[in-house]
């Protein structure tokens, strides 16, 4: 037998709910892998016709052309208030926002904290990446203590900027937030269960029980000025230490849920 007498079968393919085309990020960029992942799930669950996304002002600003689901475009940082509008008009659909973290962390802090203290029933993607992609990659409120940027040349310096937002952390602490967790995109493993993390908010929003937060550790190869390999690695030896893996709120009536 040869191989060509092998029947073939597919093992890989392109999830029905991700548009069959080419993107606007920049060779190594995670963004990639975590629009496959959101569409994976969604294809899973079967929701595919049931959802809309809200995208973010950043470098995800096209995610609604990569998606073949329902999508809007919010104003800069205004994703989360877009998505409760949303949510409770069609409180059947399963709404998202995918943002990074100049547009959550920074213009829209204000938005995130208001969503996730009201306890509003939408899921958050939220792709961390320190610094602004989109626009240069300046110092953002993600950025790590020390890290260069365009507009941090000689690194941050925390006496004067101060310390980098863990918005995990932060979010964790509101009452509203049913499901907040850190997961990272830097090795197989990691994108394994950062994709479960994600069925996991998905659920726990088709269940009614409340705010759901997916933090995304990812790289940024052309504004870090390094390769995609070093990205991953400086994932895991920089952001890593300072932006812990882990659940960072799994409320009560979710943990009663998932049992």
């Amino acid at each position: 037998m040869t191989l060509t007498d092998v029947p073939a079968k597919v093992v890989y393919s392109r999830p029905d709910s991700l548009e069959c085309r080419g993107t606007h990020y920049c060779p190594g960029c995670t963004h990639g892998i975590a629009h496959r992942l959101v569409a994976e799930v969604l294809d899973e669950m079967g929701i595919v016709e049931d959802t809309i996304g809200v995208a973010s002002v950043g470098c995800s600003v096209f995610a609604y052309n990569y998606f073949n689901v329902d999508f809007v475009e919010a104003a800069h940082g205004r994703a989360p208030a877009m998505a409760t509008g949303i949510k409770r008009v069609y409180p059947d659909h399963i709404v998202f926002t995918y943002q990074g973290d100049g547009d959550l962390a920074s213009i829209g802090m204000g938005e995130i904290v208001g969503a996730a203290s009201r306890g509003e029933k939408i899921t958050v993607i939220f792709i961390n990446n320190a610094n602004y992609g989109m626009t240069g990659g300046q110092m953002a409120p993600t950025t790590l203590p020390g890290q260069k940027t365009t507009s941090s040349p000689t690194g941050r310096d925390v006496a004067r900027q101060g310390y980098p937002i863990q918005t995990a952390e932060l979010l964790s602490t509101l009452e509203g937030a049913a499901y907040v967790v850190r997961r990272s995109l830097h090795n197989n493993r990691e994108v394994r269960r950062a994709k479960q993390a994600i069925r996991t908010a998905f659920e726990v929003q088709k269940a009614g029980l409340g705010f759901s937060l997916v933090e995304l550790l990812s790289t940024c190869p052309t504004n870090w000025g390094m390769t995609p390999v070093e990205a991953r690695e400086w994932v895991e030896e920089r952001m890593l230490p300072f932006y812990p893996l882990g659940d960072y709120k799994i409320s009560s009536a979710v943990a009663e849920w998932m049992k």
